[in-house]
């Protein structure tokens, strides 16, 4: 049986422009016409989950290669690819303030898989400024961005920047909802942050005033190791182990299994996993992440995929495991973990909160996660809509959805995220120092660790900012994908 497919996606945000992340100056050779259009249709016909929805990729659609060459001849490569998916808004819930979330809100398409490919493993253009951002008010459109964090080794982790740190605008231009994304995820190597202070007026309603400082960023081809911070902290009769985990890349899975080497040498007995800016990543790391907290459950199911009733063949389990490639896992045998949340812990994130439930006991603390339940996979324009003898003449791919997630006990309900045990916002006003003890997401795990505090939700005296998308999400990182 030919492989129909080489990497497969959980993904966030659909129809992002992806950066490239290296120098290309070879050119393509012109392409046929309609390659990409009919490369388009096929794989969607052949994949995509919703393929029985859409009239406009049934089988008996056209009656002549000469209509469906017409109808291909009205769209570009975006505009057919759009077309053809599923976007039927769901039954608005009476109780959800949000608006209704579409069905498929992640499929989509590039015309570079160069890009793509390197995106997978982790590297990125960048230049290592981890962000969240925000709506000011609901009642206008500026848009603010907080600093989450600095990745080591990046043009930013020598700069004046700090986590926390409010910026309003990029080379002078304030962000509003109709720029921010062009602007902060720009082609160019080059842009500068200007900052602001955030204070608050005598009715506690946000004011952004600029402070002057502005700093200039440059990208670069930026590898990031998503174990950002692996410790120990020593509490009472507890010896807890915390690890901040930014995203799933298999590349990174032996210095993973080394993190667990020195939780065991250390003898921890609670773990808190921070999972708050996790957008995803390999599903096969999953995995073993879930198979490294426990252990004693080797070879039963951890999660499965079940495709369309046209490609149910290709449903598949993946069970915990005991080793990578060969060697043994550092596995804590837990029957707990603590996973702290935001809305941006996505796809391969979720999945391990979700794989884990039926055999322990999740404790998730943080607010509410995006909710990516389906899985998407990489199409090329070959034969086999893998790579092998793809079509030379250009360089699109798309991750159409194309299955849904479950768990061992068939649950995969989410598309409006996992909810969390204790909900705790993350507030720009009180970030707190990642790791630190007393940050207030680790510092409320560490009291429902130890039974020394009771979960109180802080009394709000100031204004809530809506959270609105991050870094990652503009460049296309969130995702769960595997390879075979």
């Amino acid at each position: 049986m030919n492989i129909l497919f080489k990497r497969l996606f959980l993904l966030i945000i659909p129809f992002l422009l992806l950066q490239s992340c290296q120098d290309q100056d070879d050119t393509l050779p012109e392409s046929t016409s309609l390659d990409v259009q009919k490369f388009i249709w096929r794989g969607l016909n052949q994949m995509y989950l919703w393929q029985e929805e859409i009239p406009d990729l049934a089988n008996n659609r056209f009656a002549s290669n000469s209509e469906y060459y017409s109808f291909l001849e009205q769209y570009s490569p975006e505009e057919l690819f759009q077309k053809l998916l599923y976007l039927p808004p769901r039954p608005k819930d009476p109780n959800d303030t949000e608006d209704p979330k579409i069905v498929d809100r992640f499929s989509w398409i590039v015309s570079d898989y160069l890009t793509l490919e390197q995106q997978l493993q982790g590297t990125t253009k960048n230049n290592g400024v981890e962000y969240g951002l925000s709506l000011v008010s609901s009642g206008n459109d500026q848009v603010i961005g907080y600093v989450r964090y600095i990745i080591p080794n990046s043009d930013a982790a020598t700069k004046d920047i700090k986590r926390g740190e409010v910026f309003y605008a990029v080379n002078g231009t304030s962000l509003n909802l109709t720029n921010y994304s062009s602007l902060l995820n720009s082609s160019a190597t080059n842009y500068t942050l200007n900052f602001a202070n955030l204070t608050y007026d005598t009715n506690n309603n946000p004011v952004i005033t600029p402070n002057g400082k502005s700093l200039s960023l440059t990208k670069t081809n930026l590898a990031e190791n998503p174990i950002l911070i692996k410790k120990t902290i020593s509490s009472g009769s507890h010896k807890i182990g915390y690890l901040m985990y930014n995203g799933f890349y298999q590349s990174y899975d032996s210095k993973l299994n080394d993190a667990f080497a020195y939780f065991k040498s250390e003898a921890v007995t609670d773990l808190v996993l921070d999972l708050r800016y996790n957008g995803g990543g390999s599903v096969l790391t999953a995995t073993r992440l879930a198979s490294m907290l426990t252990g004693q459950f080797n070879g039963q199911v951890f999660s499965e995929l079940a495709y369309n009733n046209r490609k149910s063949y290709l449903n598949r389990k993946y069970l915990f495991t005991s080793t990578i490639d060969g060697t043994a896992l550092n596995n804590l045998n837990l029957t707990t973990v603590y996973v702290l949340t935001t809305r941006s812990t996505a796809s391969a994130s979720e999945l391990i909160i979700n794989g884990l439930a039926p055999y322990i006991n999740v404790v998730q603390i943080g607010d509410a996660t995006y909710g990516k339940n389906v899985a998407s996979v990489t199409l090329y324009d070959s034969p086999t809509l893998t790579k092998t003898n793809v079509n030379p003449s250009h360089r699109y791919a798309m991750q159409p959805i194309v299955a849904h997630s479950v768990n061992a006990v068939g649950f995969g309900d989410y598309l409006d995220g996992l909810i969390p045990d204790y909900k705790l916002s993350e507030r720009i006003i009180t970030l707190g120092v990642l790791g630190d003890p007393a940050e207030p997401l680790l510092s409320t795990a560490i009291g429902k660790i130890t039974g020394t505090a009771k979960f109180i939700v802080p009394e709000k005296t100031t204004t809530d900012f809506e959270f609105l998308n991050d870094s990652k999400t503009l460049r296309g990182q969130n995702q769960m994908y595997f390879e075979q």
